[in-house]
């Protein structure tokens, strides 16, 4: 079985809740943006036995060109990461 795709993932969630498609896919949507806002404010956003959505920072730091050798500063930046929760990797794995 390959990955599932987002209307399988719509159509999983309608039938496991008795919900629509159309509004298991705006729940999402809201989901995401509330997510999105979140990160973006307090740095977070956690979905619980999941995991969470986390804004980092990254230092600067020196580099190397793969084709060249030549080291290069790469500047600093901010990223967002997902940390999978325990339960989640204990239900995995």
């Amino acid at each position: 079985m390959g990955k599932m795709t987002k209307g399988q993932l719509l159509n999983a969630m309608a039938e496991a809740t008795g919900v629509s498609k159309k509004e298991v896919g705006n729940f999402f949507e809201k989901l995401t943006e509330l997510a999105y806002k979140e990160v973006k404010g307090s740095g977070q956003f956690v979905i619980p036995g999941v995991g969470k959505l986390v804004k980092l920072h990254r230092k600067e730091r020196m580099g190397r060109n793969p084709a060249t050798g030549q080291s290069i500063k790469i500047p600093a930046k901010t990223v967002v990461k997902f940390r999978v929760a325990k339960a989640a990797k204990e239900a995995v794995l």
